[in-house]
């Protein structure tokens, strides 16, 4: 999390990839990058990042009881199924930051295509 604003911290549980598709206890960081996951149990230089430009929605927002359940797809079409108490909100907050962060890459590149435009006009004008 090297000089990545902090959005959130807590615990969500995982579905598991295995057979039996168990839910897993994990403790997770919401940053201004992305979600950062890694064992309770484990140190948090040990963690799984999934990076905000890597991610392409948050879907299947279901509430059973007292979980709200989510899915996070990735660029590559992988879907990871996540699952929190309905009161800690991390669905909204991590999808509120991946919009946030592909808005800010939305404007970088405007403003990028916007200068290289302006210099491309003074190289022009210079010439002449």
């Amino acid at each position: 999390m090297n000089g990545q604003t902090v959005l959130k911290e807590g615990l969500l549980e995982k579905r598991s990839d295995g057979l039996l598709q168990l839910w897993k206890r994990k403790s997770c960081v919401l940053t201004d990058e992305g979600l950062c996951i890694y064992d309770p149990k484990a140190s948090r230089s040990k963690c799984k990042v999934l990076p905000f430009d890597n991610m392409k929605t948050v879907d299947c927002v279901e509430r059973k009881g007292r979980y709200v359940y989510f899915t996070i797809v990735m660029a590559d079409s992988k879907e990871i199924d996540f699952r929190c108490l309905e009161d800690t909100t991390w669905n909204a907050e991590i999808t509120l930051g991946m919009v946030q962060f592909k808005n800010r890459q939305a404007i970088q590149s405007v403003k990028s295509r916007q200068l290289a435009h302006i210099c491309t006009a003074t190289a022009i004008s210079t010439m002449s």
